[in-house]
């Protein structure tokens, strides 16, 4: 009975939303149309503003994983993440969840291909792709695009949040999973 009752209630979330809000506005007397068109033209010139961002931080990456670096790194830092009970397997996917979401979700994706999505790796893969976000891409898309300088402290506290989500993955499929 209660699953029933959620299941309708997440069917008809988003469009009692996509109704609600206009008519919201429209009993504020607010222009609903005119502030929908000024909205769009105000994101639309924000997408241009973050296009070479974008391009950047996406010739970084690929520059990143085509020389071996990530390779190297994920080398280096295996025999630690393997004691705290992380497969080597996940190794890559740990290092470029800072950077780049699509890149994580394909790795992710060939990791339940190889492993199966209910193997280890297969939901610490998924747990890992849900923990935090993509720290590097939003500093450079988002700070970059409202010119955002100083972000120093952004990158460490991002960087916190990524090394305690990864931690934080491992733990938790260790305990439920093994």
């Amino acid at each position: 009975m209660l699953m029933s009752i959620l299941n309708t209630i997440s069917r008809w979330a988003i469009p009692a939303l996509l109704l609600l809000i206009p008519l919201w506005g429209m009993l504020r007397k607010v222009p609903v149309y005119e502030a929908f068109v000024e909205g769009a033209e105000e994101g639309f010139s924000t997408a241009v503003k973050v296009i070479p961002f974008l391009v950047g931080m996406l010739v970084a990456i690929s520059v990143f994983r085509a020389s071996g670096a990530l390779d190297v790194i994920s080398q280096a830092c295996e025999p630690l993440l393997v004691r705290v009970g992380a497969p080597s397997e996940v190794l890559p996917l740990a290092f470029m969840r800072p950077f780049s979401g699509n890149g994580v979700l394909g790795m992710a994706t060939e990791l339940m291909k190889t492993f199966g999505p209910d193997s280890f790796i297969g939901r610490l893969a998924s747990t890992m792709q849900g923990t935090t976000d993509t720290t590097f891409f939003v500093l450079t898309v988002y700070f970059g695009s409202v010119g955002v300088v100083r972000y120093k402290y952004a990158v460490f506290t991002g960087l916190l949040a990524d090394i305690t989500g990864l931690l934080a993955s491992i733990y938790i499929c260790n305990v439920l999973f093994r």
